[in-house]
């Protein structure tokens, strides 16, 4: 380890030499304390505090993320192209060593950045938190600063699936239909049974049942209810009125909401008292729809009860993990890229593979509808190209790469106080460092083992 240690000490006084660290660490302090004061919010402390944790969170990862591309890139490259790596190889240190030494100082560096920068929006958090009235700081760390768990009704699909395979059986019976249709019309009867379980017609209401976890240790807690649904008309600017009752007479005790207006396709959140489940912890939720149209509840999301199993604080340093776990997977990247290429090239290359991560909505509508040419309005049928049949495989598989370092999102998770578990740190170690990141430093270590430095240099 003393010729690791030795190398990474070296790529840390690069770093002061060159002024890098105080001018990261003075943008990300100015992300902290100067995007508060340009952002708006919805005047509540809820809203202000999420979209303080989005974007400081969103910018210490863009502006790190860059930094550590560049500066990995450049770490090793520079290094070959100014000489100074052959004055280091002629030495007793291993090839493997230099990498290492130069991936171990990139990563701490990140780290200790990391560290500066959480630890003020932290601190932020806090302050601004204590500041406010008692009423509103109880809502905030019930809603926001807190780790929280959902729990959902229970999955339908099974039942939707046979309920569909039945009509579709009674539909062949009566009206044969054409093998090459079949796969379309079982779709449409899939949908239209989806959409019964969805749907609450005008004047009717309806019931979910959803079982909470631990129900003597949550008994005295507050939970939060979740809510999303949309209007049949598509209108998505009018409000709909919303009666709620929690609880069954007779059986729990019951609480009844004040009647609300609520936006469609929008998640609403609102608290409700603790204990209102029976025994066994089935909580029963009632809507009464008291609009004019149809309304309907999504079975993905639609309706999900919240509930705290932990601190704001471990929450965040997890979350921050999380992100800790992307920077390491962009400094293997710029090294790898670095290891084999020049500068200019290196950050062009690595610059490019994080612009196609960040266009992966793009790609995986692509992959949804299964072409490149998307959807033809005029015709109202999908769009075709003879691409296709080599352009979505392609994305299929990069896809796949892409979502194992993307499918963590803490940011999200942090703004809306959801948890991330210690299971969900140890996969993103485990896919993004070990996995991705140790796949891109095995290619670099033995790229740059084999690479002749002088002859690279002559070529210069």
């Amino acid at each position: 380890m003393q010729q690791i240690l030795a190398i990474t000490w070296l790529t840390w006084k690069a770093a002061f030499r060159f002024r890098l660290f105080w001018v990261i660490v003075a943008l990300l302090l100015i992300c902290v304390v100067g995007l508060p004061l340009l952002l708006k919010d919805d005047g509540t402390a809820r809203g202000f505090t999420q979209i303080i944790l989005t974007y400081t969170l969103a910018t210490i990862s863009t502006l790190l993320g860059l930094s550590t591309l560049w500066l990995a890139c450049g770490t090793l490259a520079r290094d070959i192209e100014e000489c100074q790596i052959q004055m280091v190889a002629v030495k007793p240190v291993a090839r493997w060593q230099i990498w290492m030494g130069k991936w171990l100082g990139l990563v701490t560096l990140n780290a200790s950045l990391l560290a500066i920068s959480g630890a003020g929006v932290f601190a932020l958090m806090q302050y601004r938190a204590a500041r406010l009235p008692p009423e509103q700081l109880t809502a905030l760390r019930n809603e926001v600063l807190v780790a929280r768990e959902s729990a959902r009704p229970d999955d339908v699909s099974g039942e939707i699936q046979r309920e569909a395979e039945r009509r579709l059986q009674e539909r062949l019976r009566s009206s044969p239909v054409a093998q090459v249709d079949l796969p379309e019309v079982r779709r449409q009867i899939v949908e239209l049974v989806k959409a019964e379980y969805q749907v609450v017609p005008p004047g009717f209401l309806r019931m979910w049942e959803i079982k909470i976890p631990r129900p003597e240790e949550l008994r005295t807690r507050p939970l939060q209810l979740r809510i999303k649904f949309n209007a049949a008309n598509g209108d998505t600017m009018g409000t709909f009125t919303g009666l709620w009752q929690i609880g069954v007479p007779g059986q729990t005790p019951v609480h009844r909401l004040d009647p609300m207006s609520l936006a469609a396709e929008t998640f609403h959140e609102f608290a409700i008292p603790a204990g209102l489940y029976d025994e066994t912890g089935l909580l029963t939720i009632t809507f009464v729809n008291a609009n004019e149209i149809a309304l309907l509840f999504p079975l993905d999301e639609g309706m999900e009860v919240l509930f705290p199993v932990g601190t704001f604080g471990g929450n965040f340093a997890r979350g921050l993990g999380v992100i800790f776990c992307w920077m390491v997977l962009l400094a293997t990247l710029g090294l790898t890229a670095s290891s084999f290429l020049s500068f200019p090239v290196a950050s062009f290359v690595s610059l490019s593979a994080l612009l196609i991560t960040l266009s992966s909505g793009t790609m995986a509508s692509a992959v949804a509808e299964g072409t490149i040419a998307g959807w033809n309005a005029e015709k109202g049928t999908k769009g075709y190209t003879p691409l296709d049949e080599l352009v979505i495989p392609a994305f299929k598989a990069t896809l796949g790469v892409i979502n194992l370092a993307k499918s963590f999102s803490p940011i999200d998770f942090l703004s809306t106080g959801r948890s991330i578990t210690w299971g969900q740190l140890g996969m993103a170690i485990t896919q993004i460092i070990l996995v991705l990141g140790g796949i891109l430093a095995v290619i670099g270590i033995a790229v740059f083992h084999r690479r002749e430095l002088a002859t690279a240099q002559g070529n210069q």
